[in-house]
């Protein structure tokens, strides 16, 4: 696989293998790094957010961890491991884009031992395909059009160095000709930011292939200047990127869901129902819903592109919580919170409760999964009204509290749910309930009467004992090392199982921080909520 440059003291490759993957990551991520300033200087289209370059650097080193863990032995193999590491950890709408095009390849050569001249070009080809797909309003002038020129290269001969550098000209005179298709970037003055991120990315290919060395970023990025946002998602404020576990027929959806709120779309698939999600909104909230309507949401993050020339604060804002239980109630509303009794709301009394606030805009935390449809459904109702309701997706009540907890009714409302949103997904949430009937669960066969632990909703112990199953559970969640944990002791807990708990802590973590409330919550005799 490995033919001698003779003279040069350079091994020319005539395939790519697992350990050709590896170097060409490893190149790639480094190659990157050292130009991660030059391209974020360049960046002037979408929005001057001066940051594609720092986005595909952490794009590609997501990728190379995922790859170093691998244990892949075929070039197909560590591809698709290169390629997933992409996905999952894609920043910013150019990661996501050079995510597909990874995937692309990885998905052409399947399970290859090597790949071959014909199937890397076969491999390009579908990564730009997939790139364009991915996105709801594709562009000339981006980085598409550089991939897909690279993908469209015609090589001197089948050789593998000669189809690399092919495939590097081709990418390096398209990158040339960005300046001329976009207005933002003639007014700039530069080339494409990440047309000229995966430039790097392919020639860093061809210095494994070939020992062929990076050439810097074009010249013109030096003198780059940042431009007024004018139009398109210059009209969005902030950058909302998340992870979805969802079927595969969500990415469709949810793309034409976000194309109705805002621009620069993404979503995108590792072909194993998880979809990382990249959109430019004003609606920070709706653009969350729209994926918890369709699956689990983690890993949230938003960018706020400007700080004060989008928008106002609005004069009034509250909280509204779904509170399952007397003392949770009262907890909440000590925070300032509206409260609607959460045993077996309706989309009626939600409503009746957002309304009642008087509020223009307004947070809404079902706290159970099973409360979630109605919260939205509320919501939607609320919105017809003309009221912004955000719906937080709190699964748990000890989530809806660590939202609470960092509300600031003075700061941006968008900022306020991301916040929220951010407080509640980092909290893991432990319920302890006792089984109704006979049922399979991920850990065996339940019987009724058994005590079942719960960790973030997926059935963990199976036991008699209530306590020594609390205890298991507490145990789990301590590995972790947390700082902190809130327990919520429900209507139905024996006499004194808040002190057991905190007694059993103190043992085994003397640094975790444990408080104890009456919840009164029904069904669940004890919530343990883990910060």
């Amino acid at each position: 696989m490995r033919q001698p440059r003779f003279g040069l003291g350079v091994t020319v490759l005539d395939a790519l293998d697992a350990h050709a993957v590896r170097r060409w990551s490893r190149a790639a991520v480094a190659v990157l790094v050292e130009h991660r300033a030059a391209i974020d200087a360049l960046n002037v289209y979408p929005v001057p957010d001066a940051d594609t370059g720092t986005n595909m650097a952490q794009t590609l080193a997501a990728a190379d961890d995922t790859l170093r863990a691998s244990a892949a032995v075929t070039a197909g193999d560590a591809l698709a491991g290169f390629a997933r590491g992409a996905v999952l950890g894609a920043r910013g709408n150019s990661g996501v884009i050079l995510s597909q095009i990874l995937r692309g390849l990885a998905d052409s050569v399947g399970a290859a031992s090597v790949v071959n001249a014909h199937e890397l070009r076969a491999g390009l080809r579908r990564g730009s395909d997939q790139a364009w797909d991915a996105l709801a309003a594709p562009v000339d002038g981006t980085i598409l059009t550089v991939v897909r020129a690279a993908a469209d290269a015609e090589p001197d001969d089948g050789s593998m160095a000669a189809t690399v550098r092919a495939c590097v000209a081709a990418a390096e005179d398209a990158l040339a000709h960005t300046t001329e298709q976009l207005a933002d970037l003639a007014r700039a003055g530069v080339v494409d930011a990440g047309g000229q991120g995966l430039v790097l990315v392919l020639q860093a290919l061809a210095q494994v292939v070939a020992g062929d060395v990076p050439s810097s970023p074009a010249a013109s990025s030096a003198g780059a200047r940042r431009v007024q946002r004018e139009s398109g998602s210059g009209e969005f404020a902030f950058e909302v990127q998340y992870l979805l576990d969802a079927a595969e027929g969500a990415g469709d959806a949810l793309r034409g869901r976000l194309s109705g709120i805002g621009d620069s779309v993404a979503v995108v698939g590792t072909g194993e129902g998880v979809w990382n999600v990249h959109a430019h909104v004003n609606d920070v909230g709706a653009a969350i819903e729209a994926g918890v309507e369709l699956g689990r949401l983690h890993r949230i993050t938003v960018v706020q592109f400007a700080a004060d020339d989008v928008g106002t604060h609005p004069a009034e804002t509250a909280v509204v919580a779904v509170a399952p239980g007397d003392g949770l109630g009262h907890l909440f509303e000590a925070e300032g919170v509206r409260v609607v009794d959460g045993r077996r709301p309706s989309v009626e009394e939600v409503l009746a409760a957002v309304r009642a606030t008087g509020a223009s805009e307004i947070v809404l935390l079902p706290n159970a999964e099973s409360v979630a449809g109605v919260a939205q459904a509320a919501a939607e109702r609320a919105r017809a009204d003309g009221t912004r309701v955000t719906v937080v997706p709190t699964r748990s009540p000890v989530q809806g509290l660590a939202a609470v907890a960092v509300h600031d009714p003075l700061r941006r409302f968008d900022d306020d749910v991301v916040a929220m949103a951010e407080a509640a997904a980092a909290t893991r949430f432990a319920e302890i309930t006792v089984a109704e009937r006979e049922s399979l669960t991920s850990v065996g066969v339940c019987q009724q009467g058994d005590v079942l632990g719960l960790i973030d909703g997926e059935v963990v112990e199976i036991g008699r004992g209530l306590v020594s199953v609390v205890f298991a559970i507490t145990d789990r969640l301590l590995g972790v090392g947390p700082e902190m944990l809130t327990v919520l002791v429900g209507c139905d807990a024996p006499p004194g199982i808040g002190d057991l708990l905190v007694g059993h802590v103190r043992e085994r973590s003397q640094l975790t921080e444990v408080t104890v409330y009456a919840g009164g919550q029904p069904h669940y005799p004890v919530i343990i909520g883990v910060e």
